[in-house]
């Protein structure tokens, strides 16, 4: 089945077997954070509306859950921020109404659920992931370089006022970026900041692959446990289960990859034009393949380059 709005199923080390919905464009986003694995928000706004025609979604979304997949959950994701979709709610109540047997997650950055209009699309979730990678409006705009009218501190309230309206599983992601929100102060601060969310989880994050800016480098494995205890036993996101072990692993995209990178090198780019898959989803296996081992990368000029591994 050709879809234009659905992806995977893709291998998740948090959600197991997830089909993903990306609802905006490429790098349509209301940040445009130094670490992110698919590039610089080309994009940046607030503005909320029908990126994509929504009847399209509900019939891909109908023609592909009709035939009975075995999934964990229905992922909102992609190479944006998915509530800047204005139907998002509509796509999920259908989802709920004709698929009750799915699970729904939806991965966003926080930014918006400040928004009321936002937070009561997002209610029949099963699963919301916001993330908070600062607590200080100066650390904030150095990590995440947000729309001019978005404040650290809006976020923050925003985020609390839909925890406590909110009746579905809610975890809170913080990626750690060495030198800038792993001091003494950042972390105290965000520790209060968490502390005011009271989300039901903690997953701790860090590079594990390239991101916007190649001088974001990944935390050392002993201070990523030592950040997870202080900020209330986080979990480290890096310390879930292999992708290789989950069964949506397809070894066939896999080797069309490997096979692709042995001809030559390539950017994440380059391989979602040669092979035809979603970014989000070349960037699973990427990274499963760099934690094998097999592959390598390297900064060039015209971008980030995947090579066989000598």
């Amino acid at each position: 089945m050709e879809t234009r709005y659905l992806f995977g199923p893709v291998p998740s080390r948090r959600l197991g077997v997830s089909l993903g919905v990306d609802l905006v464009p490429f790098k349509t986003c209301s940040l445009d954070c130094v670490y992110c694995e698919c590039g610089k928000t080309t994009h940046l706004t607030i503005s909320r509306k029908e990126y994509v025609p929504v009847n399209e979604v509900l019939k891909e979304l109908d023609e592909y859950l009709r035939k009975d997949p075995q999934l964990d959950y229905i992922t909102f994701s992609g190479s944006g921020e998915p509530t800047l979709y204005s139907e998002i709610g509509q796509v999920i109540n259908y989802i709920k109404d004709n698929f009750p047997r799915y699970k729904v997650a939806v991965l966003t950055n926080g930014t918006l659920l400040s928004c009321s209009e936002v937070s009561d699309r997002l209610k029949r979730a099963d699963m919301v992931i916001p993330s908070l990678d600062a607590a200080s409006e100066n650390t904030f705009k150095k990590i995440n370089r947000p729309h001019s009218s978005i404040k650290c501190s809006d976020v923050i309230s925003g985020i609390a006022r839909f925890r406590h309206q909110y009746q579905g599983d809610i975890r809170l992601e913080v990626f750690i970026v060495p030198g800038l929100n792993d001091t003494e102060v950042e972390l105290r601060q965000l520790r209060e900041a968490i502390q005011e969310i009271r989300p039901g989880c903690i997953q701790l994050n860090s590079l594990d692959r390239p991101g916007t800016e190649n001088w974001v480098k990944p935390a050392d494995s002993l201070e990523m446990r030592k950040i997870a205890a202080y900020l209330g036993d986080a979990e480290i996101v890096g310390h879930f289960k292999p992708r290789q072990k989950i069964a949506a692993f397809s070894k066939d995209k896999e080797q069309s990859i490997l096979l692709t990178l042995k001809r030559r090198p390539c950017t994440a780019e380059d391989l979602e034009h040669i092979l035809n898959l979603h970014m989000a989803e070349i960037q699973k296996y990427l990274q499963a393949l760099l934690e094998s081992g097999q592959i390598e990368n390297e900064q060039l000029g015209r971008g980030v380059f995947f090579k066989i591994k000598k």
